[in-house]
């Protein structure tokens, strides 16, 4: 599969019945190190479909946010709270995708296989399951090729395609274009949206006004550790309700 074809990827995954992870539910969080309050009293309800848009400034809490959501953090007061919180604890439940991708020292293809054994697959639907993940990230081409040779727009699709590869429920996005050049961020973004079509809920964080504009359904808006507004994308960029937000849309926010 070529480049180009990244767009045109159209996966439909077979989805077994699952309980439903959703809403997930942030009552009163904070998050604190040393004696610094980074996140404050965060109250949040992410519920199925809308690709959620975790939007704010550098520093703003947009990552500690993220990793709280998917359990990689425990808050220093309040609850995260899935609807079925066993079915949460399942490897095929939720996944997450950082900045910087962390990839094996495997091939492209190899990459994905262990994510697929790790998470309990079964062995004969590993190959559908590969084969679907390549073509999704346009990457069938280099399935041989070791993963670590990679572009970074070509490693950060490679992470997504393995993180999806599991058909999670969720999927956390921890700002995946920051290190990318316009090309490469178009191409990712276009996965994006090939993995929202399959049902799978996108949680992501960025500071990117233009790619929130065009990804987002809804809009968590944060700076300094506060959830300031929240609501309808394009509600928030045409009538934004605070002056903080509308502050960073117009770039004159100081951090």
């Amino acid at each position: 599969m070529t480049e180009s074809a990244v767009s045109r990827a159209q996966p439909t995954p077979t989805r077994t019945t699952r309980p439903s992870l959703l809403p997930l539910v942030l009552d009163g969080v904070s998050f604190t190190a040393g004696r610094q309050t980074l996140l404050n009293d965060v109250n949040l309800a992410f519920n199925a479909g809308a690709l959620s848009v975790v939007l704010g400034p550098n520093g703003a809490g947009k990552t500690l946010l993220i990793k709280l959501c998917h359990g990689l953090l425990r808050p220093a007061a309040g609850s995260v709270n899935w609807s079925d919180p066993a079915a949460a604890r399942r490897p095929d439940a939720q996944a997450m995708v950082f900045q910087r991708p962390v990839l094996l020292r495997r091939s492209v293809a190899g990459n994905i296989l262990y994510a697929l054994r790790v998470g309990r697959v079964k062995r004969a639907q590993r190959p559908a399951r590969l084969q679907e993940a390549l073509a999704l990230a346009g990457l069938s081409a280099m399935a041989a090729r070791p993963a670590r040779v990679l572009s970074g727009g070509e490693q950060q699709r490679l992470a997504l395609a393995r993180a999806w590869a599991l058909h999670p429920q969720v999927l956390f996005l921890d700002e995946p274009t920051a290190n990318l050049d316009p090309a490469a961020t178009r191409r990712v973004e276009e996965m994006v949206g090939s993995i929202r079509s399959t049902g799978t809920k996108i949680i992501m964080s960025t500071h990117d006004l233009g790619q929130a504009r065009r990804l987002a359904d809804e809009i968590v808006f944060l700076h300094q550790g506060s959830v300031v507004e929240t609501g309808e994308a394009a509600a928030f960029f045409e009538r934004p309700l605070t002056q903080t937000a509308a502050a960073f849309l117009d770039g004159r926010l100081l951090w």
